[in-house]
């Protein structure tokens, strides 16, 4: 009997995903079929498409995809559709302004699904810094945006996070 603190890496012979009519992710792992999968991943900010952890519907472990891209094409398809349903994070095209007023920082966004807004009360706790030029934002509320390489957008922009990053 495995102790609950294993991990099982599975590789490409035993992990297979595809969805059921309902659109549900389902899969078969180690040779059984399970009617309902759901995946997370292990490290959201650093990896998105590997250290995958794959749980049946009551939330129990089965194993870790260790990447993705190692999977058959099916499955590679239906896990990236999945982690894009689970871990929305528009990414910022454009930063129109960020102000500090009323002891909040007010950020004016432009994303690939259009314009936002976010309020902060400190950068410290709302900025994130997963590796490379990436940058997560998240304001009082909850609300993410991804800008994945600050340095690649328009000039406008980086003179606006010249003073915050």
């Amino acid at each position: 009997m495995a102790e609950s603190f294993d991990i099982r890496i599975l590789g490409p012979n035993d992990a297979y995903f595809s969805r059921n009519k309902g659109g549900v992710l389902q899969g078969v792992i180690d040779g059984k079929p399970y009617g309902e999968l759901v995946v997370y991943r292990a490290f959201p900010f650093r990896y998105a498409t590997e250290y995958i952890s794959v749980r049946d519907a009551k939330g129990e472990e089965l194993g870790i995809v260790r990447d993705i891209a190692e999977l058959n094409e099916e499955s590679v398809a239906e896990l990236t559709k999945e982690l894009q349903y689970r871990y929305f994070l528009p990414k910022v095209t454009r930063v129109d302004s960020v102000k500090f007023k009323s002891d909040l920082w007010l950020w004016e966004l432009q994303t690939h699904l259009g314009p936002t807004r976010m309020a902060m009360r400190n950068l410290h706790e709302h900025l994130q810094y997963p590796g490379d030029r990436r940058v997560i934002l998240t304001d009082l509320g909850g609300k993410r945006c991804e800008i994945t390489d600050w340095q690649a957008l328009d000039s406008h922009s980086r003179r606006q996070l010249e003073e915050v990053l």
